[in-house]
C-alpha cells in the first residue's frame, strides 16, 4: 500500500490559523459548520472567551454580525457539543481547544477501508 504525504506551509495570523484549522475539522468531520459558525468558533478560540458582552461587540463589528446571531449560533454548536458550558461561561470543547498563538501542524490521515 503506497501512501501519499503533502507538506503545506503557510504564515497566517492567529484568526485565520483558527478559521482553517475549524474549516478542516468541519469538513473531515462532517459537521457542516457555517462561515459564520466558523469564525464565531475562531473568534471565542483567539479571543479566550464569547460570554463577556464585550467580546460579543468586538465580533458583531469585526464581522458585521449581531448579539441575536451570535446567541442563536452559540445555542447550535452547544448542541453538537462544540461549545460547553464551564460554569457560568461559554467554552469550545476542550478536545478541539487550541492556542493558535502557537505554530500548528495538522496531521490528518485518510485510511483506506480495506
Amino acid at each position: 500500500m503506497e501512501t501519499t504525504i503533502q507538506k503545506l506551509k503557510k504564515q497566517t495570523a492567529d484568526i485565520d490559523r483558527a478559521i482553517i484549522y475549524y474549516s478542516i475539522l468541519s469538513l473531515v468531520n462532517n459537521i457542516g459548520l457555517t462561515k459564520r459558525q466558523i469564525q464565531l468558533l475562531a473568534f471565542t478560540a483567539v479571543r479566550g472567551g464569547i460570554t463577556n458582552p464585550a467580546a460579543k461587540q468586538d465580533f458583531c463589528e469585526k464581522y458585521d454580525s449581531s448579539p441575536g446571531t451570535i446567541n442563536n449560533i452559540i445555542k447550535d454548536l452547544k448542541k453538537v457539543g462544540i461549545f460547553v458550558k464551564k460554569g457560568s461561561k461559554i467554552a469550545i470543547n476542550p478536545a478541539i481547544s487550541l492556542n493558535f498563538k502557537n505554530n500548528l501542524i495538522l496531521q490528518i490521515k485518510l485510511d483506506n477501508e480495506s
